[in-house]
């Protein structure tokens, strides 16, 4: 399968950009990165490891029955009351909920698990940074951006954090082949001490 085509930035693509004169006149005010050709401004991105692409194909959305609806607002009224210490704003608190049921379902999880790495990980706080380069509500390392992502994303928004967090623990509990303490020990960088 060939690798992935990412649309470089302006900014990016001038960072990348060996040569830093401008030419002069006109074509001066023109951003360097914007006059070179389109094929220079596309890179290809690596492929994906064969076991992240299976655990990424599976994961594919069906319209939901009115039986899976009811049961997430049951869900989402049963954690939304849990939920306001750490999230004071209700409009916010909301969403949240939403989306973290949302990304749950979408990569096989149980949004309770979501929920609890979230606690664990970042306390619900969308801009913390762990000594270790972690970023973001689900604690995601950089490194995943060039596995999973385009090097456009930003990990400090939130729902590409939760997005990605529940992508990986999803891979991670296919590669443990179920076992959700050996997955959330891969995910937590300390499968060794388990």
């Amino acid at each position: 399968m060939a690798g992935l085509l990412a649309v470089l930035s302006p900014a990016a693509q001038a960072r990348e950009s060996s040569d830093e004169s401008e030419p002069p006149g006109l074509l001066g005010a023109v951003p360097a990165a914007l006059q070179s050709s389109p094929s220079q401004r596309v890179r290809v991105e690596p492929d994906i490891p064969p076991s992240l692409r299976q655990t990424l194909d599976t994961l594919v959305t069906k319209t939901p029955s009115p039986d899976q609806v009811w049961a997430a607002r049951r869900w989402m009224s049963e954690m939304e009351p849990r939920l306001a210490r750490f999230v004071s704003d209700e409009a916010l608190r909301g969403e949240l909920l939403t989306r973290i049921y949302h990304e749950a379902r979408l990569a096989g999880l149980a949004p309770e698990i979501v929920l609890a790495v979230i606690q664990v990980e970042s306390a619900f706080q969308p801009e913390a940074v762990s000594s270790a380069g972690a970023v973001g509500l689900m604690q995601i390392m950089p490194f995943w951006i060039r596995e999973l992502g385009r090097s456009a994303d930003d990990l400090m928004d939130p729902w590409l954090n939760l997005r990605y967090g529940c992508t990986i623990l999803a891979h991670y509990l296919a590669v443990e082949s179920g076992d959700l303490t050996r997955a959330l020990a891969r995910y937590n960088g300390s499968l060794g001490q388990t």
